[in-house]
């Protein structure tokens, strides 16, 4: 039976961003056990953990394992399920693919078998690590957001056979662990081609961009600085008014895909801490509402930081402390009122 996840990602092992690989070490991963704690007393079931493989392979040698960080790894993922969350382990970053910073990359995950083999081979050796893991515990998120048609070379045809050769390795070996897969476009296009790969598909709420991602330093470049003062319900891009029913409508090829069998999960949504508090907190609202009325569950981006619930620091919020974790209370009232059991 297909149960809703809720819940988070966190990030410990997120990304190196430019740091030299050659040089990662046990203790530039944090690991805040508190805010599982948090998260699991919240009424959630899930914990997105994405992860940039060059935590694990450094220097682009892509046949050899850095044992003394997969147990960096083990320690997370436990850390996680021990809390009866889901952990869903995510590829972020890699080989020859990442959404941020894709220059960094020697070869193309698209075109070169080269990072194909890596890639399918990093999945191989997770699935044999995490065997003893049960379905209810345990999920792979095979990457991250894969970008445009035409971007880097991607094909829907392209991206399917990729994500079709790694699922059937990963089932070779457990058969009933559950696989998703991001859409297309950064995580928002809808993949009706993987249906007959019996995979969970992940959407993004980050809808519109111009609202969730006013004025976020890293999108500066895409004129973030730039973008008219979001309004929720009510504003207006390209020509086109948001608020619930354009929500709604934006996530219909999502919907079909939910009505022809597949399980459906926003894997990651939030607002930036940007955008003023009475806006952000009315498209939560709608965003929570509409996915809820969908039958998607989803996981914020992130628990502490400027997408997350705690610690955002977005002026005008109503702030409480439990735990010695300052939370959004009016955002965690949003959130916990759609949980499902």
């Amino acid at each position: 039976m297909e149960r809703t996840w809720y819940g988070f990602n966190i990030l410990p092992l997120f990304s190196l961003g430019r740091a030299d690989s050659s040089l990662v070490n046990p203790g530039m991963v944090h690991l805040d056990e508190a805010d599982l704690d948090f998260i699991a007393d919240m009424g959630c079931n899930f914990v997105r953990l994405p992860c940039d493989y060059r935590y694990f392979i450094h220097d682009f040698k892509y046949d050899q394992y850095d044992e003394t960080m997969l147990k960096v790894l083990d320690r997370c993922i436990y850390a996680i399920v021990s809390r009866g969350l889901h952990c869903s382990l995510n590829i972020h970053r890699a080989p020859g693919y990442c959404i941020n910073g894709n220059e960094l990359e020697r070869d193309n995950l698209w075109t070169d078998k080269i990072a194909q083999d890596a890639f399918t081979n990093l999945w191989i050796y997770f699935a044999q690590r995490y065997k003893s893991y049960s379905p209810a515990q345990l999920s792979f998120d095979l990457l991250n957001e894969p970008p445009h048609v035409g971007q880097y070379g991607l094909t829907r045809e392209n991206h399917k056979a990729i994500m079709a050769r790694v699922t059937s390795e990963i089932r070779k070996i457990s058969p009933e662990r559950p696989v998703i897969c991001d859409g297309l476009g950064c995580g928002h296009m809808a993949c009706p081609e993987l249906l007959d790969l019996n995979v969970i598909l992940s959407g993004r709420g980050y809808t519109p961009i111009q609202m969730t991602h006013y004025k976020a330093e890293w999108m500066i470049e895409n004129g973030s600085d730039k973008w008219d003062k979001p309004l929720w319900p009510g504003m207006e891009v390209d020509g086109v008014k948001w608020g619930r029913e354009t929500l709604k409508d934006f996530y219909k090829p999502w919907k079909e895909l939910k009505d022809a069998g597949a399980q459906v999960h926003i894997g990651e949504c939030g607002c930036y801490n940007k955008v003023d508090n009475k806006t952000a907190l009315a498209w939560y609202e709608d965003f929570f509402n509409v996915c809820s009325e969908l039958g998607f569950g989803w996981a914020l981006w992130n628990f502490r930081g400027p997408f997350g619930i705690a610690e955002h620091r977005r002026e005008g919020t109503r702030w409480e402390v439990r735990h010695g974790i300052t939370f959004d209370r009016d955002l965690y009232e949003l959130f916990t009122s759609c949980l499902q059991s």
